[in-house]
């Protein structure tokens, strides 16, 4: 029988959660930081560069754990990045008109 370790899956689970929430939070930094500058390419691909080194880093720590943790890790991660694609796409309430 296959012995599941839940404590650890939460616990990575919490962790992917929390690396989708910088690494999407890294994204939109580097974008608004990469729309003044005068190369936002370069921009770019240093916070690209960063942002991926981070979470590869962060998920060679995790799999070191185990197989469970890793899957908690992406679970957690592709989670939460899904709820913030779907809060993303939300439609914006219409503005009230302005008096001018």
């Amino acid at each position: 029988m296959i012995d599941i370790d839940w404590a650890m899956l939460a616990a990575a689970g919490l962790g992917g959660a929390l690396a989708a929430g910088l690494f999407l939070g890294g994204l939109a930094l580097g974008v608004r930081l990469a729309l003044g500058f005068r190369w936002p390419v370069a921009a770019l691909l240093v916070s690209a560069a960063l942002r991926i080194g981070a979470l590869l880093w962060v998920g060679w720590l995790v799999a070191a754990q185990g197989a469970w943790a890793l899957a908690g890790f992406a679970a957690g991660f592709l989670i939460a990045r899904s709820l913030v694609l779907a809060i993303a796409r939300l439609p914006r309430r219409a503005e009230a008109p302005s008096c001018n």
